[in-house]
């Protein structure tokens, strides 16, 4: 009997095929997936972690629950001024807000979850690669190539930590909200936002705190008012700046007592130890998250510290490959990630050719104690584009109302920074209580062009912080 030939047969399967794949389950990737769903595209989400980025589980959100718990711990010291039967000191347990703060997170992924799913659009669970040969069309999960007509890289960033000698004894701000107790006493090294925020957030809740800056002053990116103002808060509330410190190394000191947790020591350069620290957190920077990704194997260019290199349209140098938010390394704010990812959405789906972000005069809030508000051009940046003598700035600092009857006090700073001869609105800036909800309709203003004059003829409200605005002199 013949046996009867079998041919072998080769199945090649095909890469599954999407309109738009994005790198990255953050607030950008997923805002322009679901605005890009909302135009018929068919779209899939790679993310290898919660969904929601660095926003929702280590940025933003949590910060923000921190931010207000430490609200509740100074506004304490307010209410026997107030007439409440209250003392000064009470106990607080971290723990309690740590576990709610927890939960809401878990519920936000949770959301964030489900609206991709009701929009239909695929979520991939994994570390994503740009496939070799496919021109930055293809992308490898696992053991799975994924292709489309467009890709987006939205993988934000993270903590950058130092190189010096004993920085593995420190934490950076994703720990921070690991930490299951409140630190007794602790070391924020960094001069930036997210440093001065926990900085405040840390005294604010009764841990001895210290900020360690390398130069004589702080955010100093922002207009000096600002940082000037936060300082001598902070001096009053007897929050310790270190400032003009390099740190050489950090040490684990002995025990002082039997079980108890070895303390830090931070070296400095000039030989000083700063010692007792139950924990250091370093808050002085982010990188992209941009290596492990295959981008330099399709040739997607990148900056000397690993930004991905974008047009003002999010186009990378390879055609059909885009790239929004952290990972390119301008305005690190969720909301601007968001815009730039809708506005590439509305270009490649919904036939709006010129649809972009629009990177000037974003307003930004630091979440400090107190917070921080600010829109536009420094005072500085403002010389330097109009000329000193084109500039009027206007001035005022004063005791918030609510302060009026407590023991405490606190000041409020504000600043408007006027350019030409019909005094345009190119620089606002605030600090004090409250100023945080003030700013968002001030932008608006300013975006639309607003002049002294404009804001001279509206309305006061009073009695608010914001009438400071519009009745300045």
């Amino acid at each position: 009997t013949k046996t009867p030939h079998h041919p072998l047969i080769i199945i090649i399967m095909a890469a599954k095929m999407y309109d738009l794949l994005v790198i990255g389950g953050g607030s950008g990737g997923l805002a322009c997936a679901r605005r890009a769903a909302q135009y018929g595209a068919k779209c899939a989400v790679i993310e290898h972690g919660p969904m929601g980025g660095t926003c929702v589980n280590v940025g933003c959100v949590p910060k923000k629950v921190m931010w207000a718990t430490a609200m509740h711990a100074e506004m304490v010291h307010d209410h026997q001024d107030y007439g409440f039967d209250v003392p000064r000191k009470v106990s607080f347990d971290w723990s309690v807000i740590k576990k709610s703060r927890d939960a809401y997170v878990k519920r936000l992924n949770g959301i964030y979850e489900g609206n991709l799913s009701k929009a239909g659009i695929d979520e991939i669970r994994g570390h994503a690669e740009f496939a070799a040969g496919g021109g930055g069309k293809e992308v490898v999960v696992g053991d799975t190539t994924y292709a489309a007509k467009h890709v987006l890289v939205a993988t934000g960033g993270y903590p950058w930590v130092p190189s010096y000698p004993g920085h593995e004894l420190g934490i950076t701000s994703d720990g921070f909200f690991q930490l299951e107790t409140l630190p007794r006493k602790v070391a924020v090294v960094g001069a930036g936002y997210i440093a001065v925020e926990l900085a405040g957030i840390l005294h604010a809740l009764g841990a001895d705190t210290s900020l360690i800056i390398r130069n004589p002053r702080f955010l100093r990116t922002f207009d000096p008012l600002m940082g000037e103002m936060l300082r001598e808060e902070m001096d009053r509330v007897g929050l310790t700046v270190v400032e003009s410190t390099n740190i050489k190394e950090i040490r684990a000191a002995a025990p002082t007592a039997a079980g108890a947790p070895a303390t830090k020591t931070v070296v400095t350069e000039d030989d000083r130890c700063l010692e007792g620290f139950d924990e250091v957190i370093f808050a002085i920077g982010r990188k992209p998250a941009s290596a492990g990704i295959g981008l330099e194997r399709v040739g997607v260019d990148m900056d000397g510290k690993g930004h991905i290199k974008v047009d003002a349209f999010q186009n990378t140098n390879l055609d059909g490959v885009y790239a929004l938010g952290d990972v390119c390394g301008r305005a690190l704010l969720t909301p601007v990630a968001i815009r730039a990812g809708r506005q590439l959405a509305e270009r490649l789906f919904n036939g709006q050719t010129d649809a972009k972000c629009d990177y000037d005069g974003i307003p930004t809030v630091v979440f400090s104690h107190p917070p921080i508000a600010t829109c536009g051009l420094t005072e500085a940046e403002a010389e330097a584009q109009h000329g000193k003598e084109q500039l009027k700035v206007y001035r005022s600092t004063y005791t918030n109302m609510y302060f009026s009857v407590c023991e405490r006090k606190q000041r409020t700073g504000m600043k408007l920074i006027c350019a030409g001869p019909d005094e345009k609105v190119v620089g606002l800036h605030m600090i004090g209580l409250g100023v945080d909800e003030i700013l968002q309709g001030f932008g608006v203003a300013m975006k639309m062009g607003a002049t002294k004059a404009d804001f001279d003829r509206t309305m006061a409200i009073h009695p608010t912080s914001g009438e400071e605005l519009v009745t300045m002199r």
